[in-house]
């Protein structure tokens, strides 16, 4: 079983996830901590030297390789990796698909100074205007996340929800 889970920057992929590989005894892959890995510079840095247009090249890219290489596994991918090719009809014909519905001021909380920083979007958006980039982000967005096959809406217990999801389609 292939899970992918998609949603805002911040809204809790990465951890979520990994809760709930454990619980379900599943590999656990973060899509951009496998491109840091593949290219060998940080996201920043692919994003400065390289721009947006390669590394979305490379996101989708290693998006097919992985799913095709690996069986049973939760995929945290980055937010914008459902936005292009046909990376959010991939993810549906390939696995099962779950957004991650956060609320803009929770997200805000959540996205300290060192997390804008750490995301190009965010970083070049900037504090003082993260709440309007986030609304911006997230209208261009939600047309691709309203595909995924499950909407969960942000709680604690988040990787539960998904355990339970999970459970019920096997």
């Amino acid at each position: 079983m292939k899970l992918f889970l998609i949603g805002m920057p911040g809204c809790g992929k990465s951890t979520f996830g990994r809760k709930a590989s454990e619980q379900l005894g599943m590999e656990f892959i973060d899509l951009d901590t496998e491109i840091v890995n593949h290219v060998r510079k940080s996201i920043n840095v692919i994003f400065e030297e390289e721009g947006e247009e390669y590394f979305r090249a490379i996101e989708s890219e290693l998006l097919k390789s992985i799913s095709s290489d690996h069986e049973n596994f939760i995929m945290a991918t980055g937010g914008g990796a459902p936005c292009y090719f046909d990376n959010m009809d991939f993810m549906n014909t390939n696995g099962l698909t779950f957004y991650i519905e956060t609320d803009i001021v929770f997200l805000i909380e959540r996205l300290s100074l060192k997390g804008i920083n750490k995301r190009p979007l965010l970083k070049k958006i900037g504090l003082e205007n993260l709440q309007d980039g986030l609304k911006e982000k997230l209208k261009e967005r939600l047309p691709y996340y309203s595909k995924a096959q499950f909407t969960l809406p942000f709680e604690k217990d988040l990787e539960n929800q998904i355990v339970q999801a999970v459970r019920a389609r096997t």
